[in-house]
């Protein structure tokens, strides 16, 4: 049957789209004598009792063709509710839910949806539809029979080599995302890494103080010393101190003990180095203590 020019442009535009770009677990073979003898491959979904098996969906297309849909049918045999043992569909696309705008992408992903969610209430096979209602468990074993049996091939079709859609889009998509590894950085040779040179400042730590040096203290003589002698050099003598309480002059003994008392502190205070100039002043002093004496004796 010779189809209309712009029906086999549209058939040879789905078909090489379907071949190029099949959706996930749907392929087409196609005869080389005729192109329009269409054969659709299903895999079988998994989780249903046709996991595992490929099945066979032929097509007939008629000049009525996209304004009424094609004619299709099972050529694997199954065990399906809304499958007849000659391999009827009975789905709603094909009948009443028919659009020109679809075409047979549409209508094999509308047979595999049927194989997951199998419709009971409008069987075609009704020992299938029963099983399923009443006895699920007895319904998958029949059904994984029958697959095992007339729907696995014990090579898998060569039309599922090529990879779907959505596993072509997923690997660019994921060879996008992947981040283009840095370039590693250029390792320094040890010649740059051990060559520069290494500093070391040491910090300048004060140099040690001197040792603190006691200067000789100038001595005087105290002024009752001096008024009573009048022997004063100017140059050694013995310094009261403006906290040294000193007792009017007194009997002699107390005047004696004044004045060893005066030179005894300026001994101790004096350092080593003055020791000659403080033992003068003590002699000096020594010998002036009895006039001292004389001329306190004559005040009382």
């Amino acid at each position: 049957m010779s189809l209309p020019p712009t029906v086999v442009r549209r058939l040879m535009r789905e078909i090489t789209q379907l071949k190029n770009s099949p959706p996930e677990g749907i392929r087409v073979q196609t005869n080389d004598d005729n192109m329009l003898d269409l054969t659709g491959l299903i895999e079988g979904p998994e989780g249903t009792p046709y996991a595992g098996g490929y099945f066979k969906v032929k097509f007939s297309f008629t000049e009525e063709f996209p304004a009424a849909p094609p004619k299709c049918w099972f050529a694997t045999k199954i065990f399906h509710p809304n499958v007849s043992g000659a391999g009827e569909i009975c789905v709603n696309t094909l009948k009443k839910d028919w659009k020109s705008t679809y075409g047979i992408e549409h209508i094999l992903v509308t047979v595999k949806c049927l194989l997951i969610y199998p419709n009971p209430e409008s069987a075609l096979d009704e020992e299938a539809g029963k099983l399923l209602l009443e006895d699920y468990g007895s319904y998958c074993s029949r059904a994984k029979l029958i697959t095992s049996v007339h729907a696995t091939p014990r090579v898998r079709p060569v039309e599922f080599n090529t990879p779907s859609a959505a596993d072509s889009s997923s690997a660019s998509t994921s060879t996008s995302a992947s981040p283009t590894p840095a370039p590693a950085p250029a390792a320094k040779s040890a010649a740059t890494a051990f060559n520069l040179p290494i500093i070391t400042r040491k910090s300048a730590s004060p140099a040690p103080a001197p040792p603190p040096t006691h200067a000789a203290v100038p001595l005087k003589s105290s002024p009752n010393a001096a008024s009573h002698t009048g022997e004063n050099d100017g140059s050694i003598g013995v310094v009261p101190s403006s906290k040294d309480r000193h007792l009017s002059p007194s009997p002699l003994s107390t005047a004696d003990s004044n004045v060893d008392l005066n030179v005894g502190v300026v001994a101790a205070s004096v350092p080593s180095s003055g020791t000659k100039a403080v033992k003068r002043a003590a002699t000096g002093n020594a010998s002036s203590g009895a006039e001292k004496r004389k001329k306190a004796l004559k005040r009382l």
